[in-house]
């Protein structure tokens, strides 16, 4: 796009995500087929996700479940009535041609999700809620394969695989909130976030088990009137979603400047041109002829089943982020880092709650830990063999001065290929640090003895040798001098000296 930028400051975009969430049960959501990822093409089916006559549709308790804690999570209102509608659309790999959703009685309404926008260069984040409208439950469809070739369609036929079929979904739908690309993919990432939290999806959008259409339009700084909506489909990354709104808001705004009526379609994010291309006009829900579910009940919420769901739900990654930053101290970057991964976070408390600084174990994990597990992709923080006790036992090793830090990097890789005790370790590989005055003091003297004319450098007024004599220092007793109280001691002499 090549609008000009003060063209861009005039106007300002309208957006709205459509989040499909694949929910983690064992079975679809109307029948026993398994929902495992990876099978060979139609191995779980059943004659319910088939379609086959005179079968009926039996709802998944878990889903149900599922459905209310991922609601109560982003602080929706749960209806304690609610049913099931069909939603009548031609769908080449869903048996039925219709597919089962909810309509005019979601499961959960008028909740919101905060995001936090981090800007790097101040250290700081800044908060907004965004709006959901609606979350309801839904089964998937299957999946199509286009092969062979045709010049033309680009495709001579089609396969089809029904594994798909029938698993179990939840559509979020937020309020047209968001402003940027940067707060959009914010917000998948947020809702990807909580979502794995609670153990209700994977969120792995490389699989499927999340996907983010986007509803955007563009309008005149202060306008109230919204735009003309165009949805984005396709993007399978939190990058792209950024990208491809970034993309679209150069596109309208382009078009409304040189008088192109925008009309309301779907398109599709196109990542090796970096593009949105028209795929279709979009249906509206008329289209769809909706009409209740004759085959499933409704579906009712007591109190003591809302009340038990809502104890079972853990903290949330904004509210460790806030308690992290409030209690234990924690940079915005650090309490965001930690928190975006369930497993990270508990790591790190259970390190610091094992008697380490909070400041500290957010650094060896977020630094040191994190390196060793992106060069080990296949690893876990659960797989690590150092514990959370065991990294909170080589800090203490590191405050009460017994090893240096650089001593601790020296056993680090050991601790996490075999675990065990950090001051087994340090007193087996000589690692305890020096931190006798009187010892420090004498080799200081040989090295300022062995070195003179480094030290009638110093004494002319190079002080930048003192880091020279520290490292003479250091080198002579492999690193394991109290560095702070060597360059106390050394500081001492030379200013004596002179």
């Amino acid at each position: 796009m090549t609008t000009a930028t003060p063209a861009k400051t005039q106007y300002e975009a309208v957006i709205g995500l459509e989040t499909h969430c694949q929910l983690s049960t064992e079975t679809k959501i109307f029948s026993p087929s398994s929902t495992a990822f990876g099978a060979p093409p139609n191995t779980h089916i059943d004659p319910i996700c088939m379609g086959m006559p005179g079968v009926l549709p039996v709802l998944n308790q878990k889903v149900l479940e599922y459905a209310v804690k991922a609601g109560l999570a982003l602080n929706c209102q749960i209806a304690p009535y609610s049913k099931f509608d069909r939603k009548q659309y031609f769908y080449p790999d869903l048996p039925k041609n219709y597919q089962i959703s909810q309509y005019d009685l979601p499961i959960a309404e008028h909740g919101w999700l905060e995001i936090e926008l981090y800007d790097k260069a101040s250290g700081s984040a800044t908060r907004k809620r965004i709006g959901i409208t609606r979350l309801h439950m839904e089964e998937d469809a299957g999946k199509l394969v286009h092969g062979g070739s045709d010049r033309l369609a680009g495709s001579s036929y089609s396969l089809v695989d029904y594994n798909r079929a029938g698993v179990p979904l939840i559509e979020i739908v937020s309020e047209p909130d968001l402003r940027t690309g940067q707060e959009a993919a914010e917000y998948a990432q947020e809702l990807r976030r909580i979502v794995r939290y609670l153990g209700v999806s994977d969120g792995n959008m490389q699989e499927g088990s999340l996907r983010c259409d986007v509803n955007i339009s563009v309008r005149p700084v202060g306008t109230e009137t919204f735009g003309t909506k165009v949805e984005i489909k396709n993007m399978n990354s939190f990058n792209a979603i950024q990208r491809a709104i970034e993309y679209e808001i150069d596109r309208q705004i382009e078009a409304i400047e040189t008088g192109e009526k925008i009309v309301q379609e779907t398109r599709l994010w196109d990542e090796s041109s970096q593009r949105t291309i028209s795929m279709r006009v979009k249906e509206g829900s008329s289209d769809y002829r909706y009409f209740p579910e004759p085959d499933l009940g409704p579906i009712q919420v007591s109190s003591e089943q809302l009340s038990t769901w809502k104890a079972e739900l853990p903290e949330l990654p904004y509210q460790k982020r806030e308690r992290y930053e409030s209690e234990l101290g924690l940079s915005a970057y650090d309490a965001r880092v930690l928190t975006d991964d369930r497993a990270k976070a508990e790591y790190f408390e259970a390190t610091v709650a094992a008697g380490a600084p909070a400041k500290q174990a957010a650094n060896w994990i977020t630094q040191d830990l994190s390196a060793y597990l992106n060069a080990n992709s296949e690893l876990a923080i659960t797989d690590l063999k150092l514990t959370p006790a065991n990294l909170a036992e080589l800090i203490g090793l590191i405050e009460a001065g017994t090893i240096s830090n650089a001593g601790a990097k020296t056993v680090l890789p050991k601790l996490l290929e075999s675990g065990g005790s950090p001051t087994k370790l340090v007193e087996a590989e000589g690692l305890i640090q020096l931190s006798d005055a009187d010892a420090i003091g004498a080799l200081i003297d040989e090295v300022l003895a062995a070195h003179p004319k480094e030290l009638e450098q110093f004494r002319a007024g190079k002080t930048k040798m003192q880091g020279f004599f520290v490292g003479q220092v250091m080198k002579k007793t492999n690193g394991r001098a109290d560095p702070k109280l060597t360059n106390q001691i050394l500081a001492h002499k030379l200013t004596s000296a002179e």
